[in-house]
């Protein structure tokens, strides 16, 4: 029942963005429309350089009308897919309730193929090549010069829920505000005491879950909010800790966790890798490594880093300056250099990540919580390898 519950949850994310991103094609076709019907219009009238000028931006925007097809159809699986999920899950409950695990193989077969269609559908629609990276927009100036925050990449769109860490070592306190409007604010929080420390600033909140560096080790704790305990530790194994391999600010952020569309990541360096970059896929339940690549880059030159899509991308500071400049490709084991504009509004910053919900980097730079929306361009595919 709980991975039909993800899976409903993952639909309704998926939804939410997708209607974003249908409004926004929607624009274009008016646009085209507009431009078509003034052509029409025109007719002779018009100089040989108006008619060609015109005639151009015709062209550049003639591909949108099959885009916006492509969009419509998706939006009409997203719905028959929400209507399965409803299915599956009172299939689920009656089982349940009536005959205990009667039919449970066939059961489980039907909810791993709707994931599988899920997947595919979420690529489809969700993912792409990073082009561009927003001005910054400052949410809030709280705390010391390092710190994290975030919400819940899993969470349903009515969950707004916003966790605070302040500092890079030995905390143990994480502050959960209700609402967005309510850590802006500074009100209406609960505290949670973590049963042991953490390290370096790069936690992450996933499923109802908080996954991060155990203070002076190279264990993964994934500790769940609502039973305020921890549901599993493991060693990262050869994974470096205690500043042997942190990015170029230092700060114990040897361990660095992700998630993005494809799931739960985790970044780090070891002795074999000779500190270059690692990226493994973890399973989320168990923390065990599910594959893992070695980029090539070395993990001290990196600013911060933050996965979207499958790709690992690296930026080339931590300061005034700082751009994405580096890409790594889990599903073709492959990179590329990259120079994508990245305004460090604060010249310092000590946490990068990126949320597949909202489609935002979240930040924290010199003791403000800022975020970012990316532009990413969906004609070519940058999933996640198996």
């Amino acid at each position: 029942m709980e991975k039909v519950q993800n899976v409903s949850q993952s639909m309704e994310v998926l939804e939410l963005r997708t209607y974003r991103d249908l409004q926004y094609v929607r624009s274009m076709e008016t646009l085209m429309r507009s431009l078509d019907a003034r052509l029409r219009a025109a007719d002779g009238s018009l100089s040989a350089k108006s008619f060609q000028e015109l005639k151009g931006r015709m062209t550049e925007l003639l591909p949108l009308s099959s885009v916006l097809e492509q969009y419509k159809a998706d939006m009409r699986t997203i719905v028959r897919l929400r209507e399965e999920v409803r299915n599956l899950s009172g299939s689920l409950a009656a089982i349940q309730e009536e005959m205990g695990a009667y039919g449970y193989e066939d059961l489980q077969q039907r909810v791993m193929a709707l994931e599988a269609r899920l997947h595919a559908c979420a690529q489809k629609l969700g993912c792409g090549k990073l082009t561009g990276v927003s001005n910054p927009i400052t949410v809030r100036a709280m705390g010391s010069r390092f710190g994290s925050w975030m919400t819940d990449t899993m969470a349903p769109s009515a969950d707004s829920r916003v966790w605070y860490m302040d500092g890079y070592y030995k905390g143990r306190r994480v502050l959960e505000f209700h609402t967005l409007g309510d850590f802006i604010k500074g009100q209406n929080f609960i505290q949670h005491l973590l049963p042991q420390p953490w390290a370096g600033t790069g936690h992450v909140v996933y499923n109802g879950s908080l996954f991060y560096n155990k203070y002076q080790s190279n264990v993964v704790v994934k500790y769940h909010f609502r039973s305020r305990s921890v549901l599993v530790q493991r060693s990262l194994p050869g994974a470096g800790y205690n500043n042997t391999f942190p990015y170029s600010w230092g700060g114990f952020s040897d361990m660095d966790f992700m998630v993005d569309e494809s799931g739960l990541w985790a970044v780090y360096t070891t002795n074999q890798n000779a500190g270059n970059i690692v990226v493994s896929r973890l399973d989320p339940h168990t923390l065990e490594v599910v594959r893992s690549w070695d980029t090539g880059y070395p993990k001290r030159s990196a600013g911060e880093a933050f996965m979207i899509c499958g790709v690992l991308y690296v930026t080339n500071s931590h300061l005034a300056g700082a751009k994405v400049y580096f890409a790594y490709f889990t599903n073709t084991s492959s990179y590329e250099y990259t120079d994508v504009p990245f305004h460090n509004q604060y010249s310092h910053i000590s946490m990068l990540d990126y949320n597949p919900r909202e489609r935002a980097l979240y930040t924290w730079n010199n003791g403000h919580q800022v975020l970012y929306n990316v532009t990413l361009f969906h004609v070519i595919s940058t999933a996640g390898g198996p």
